[in-house]
């Protein structure tokens, strides 16, 4: 996993729980917290941070990951290798992370091992998509669809769906929301 997820992922936790939790967080789950933002590091280091930080803040990991997907959107586009135009929609959007980020991504890092998307149908308010990752973070994906309709001004309700039981395989129902 890439070090930007890393060092975003503190930057979000200094900023939302104070310094002193973030550092708690890295004491108690890693023999050594230091991460650039062009680092690779294993994706077990994130949940572990995620689950000592639930730990220590009373709140469930998988609400923490939602707030973290949403958070990051923002910051993860100011970086992406393609060009975003205000038109784009949240349906345009995630149909380019897989065919152009994910692509990009392995391009760039050919170790990289990027979420993959299968898109099983769509209309102007639905799509429905099923989510692949050997890494079972589909709450931050939810929170990044989240973050996507926030940064394109569009309301959406998004079911998920458990097809694997560990996550590897999430089926998410988007609709878009009048108004």
């Amino acid at each position: 996993m890439k070090g930007i997820i890393f060092t975003e992922f503190l930057d979000i936790v200094e900023s939302s729980f104070g310094l002193d939790v973030c550092q708690q967080m890295l004491d108690e789950a890693l023999d050594e917290g230091t991460y650039t933002t062009v680092g690779s590091y294993d994706h077990k280091d994130l949940v572990k941070l995620i689950i000592t930080l639930s730990k220590i803040t009373n709140v469930p990991a998988t609400d923490l990951q939602e707030v973290y997907g949403k958070a990051v959107f923002t910051r993860l586009l100011e970086s992406l290798p393609i060009p975003v135009d205000n038109e784009t929609s949240t349906f345009e959007f995630i149909r380019k992370v897989e065919e152009h980020i994910h692509i990009e991504v392995k391009k760039l890092y050919p170790d990289a091992t990027p979420p993959r998307f299968d898109f099983i149908s769509e209309t102007n308010s639905v799509m429905t998509m099923d989510y692949h990752s050997a890494r079972c973070m589909a709450h931050v994906c939810l929170g990044l669809i989240q973050g996507c309709a926030d940064h394109f001004n569009q309301k959406i309700h998004v079911e998920m769906e458990a097809i694997q039981p560990d996550q590897s395989h999430v089926r998410f129902h988007i609709q878009l929301l009048a108004g």
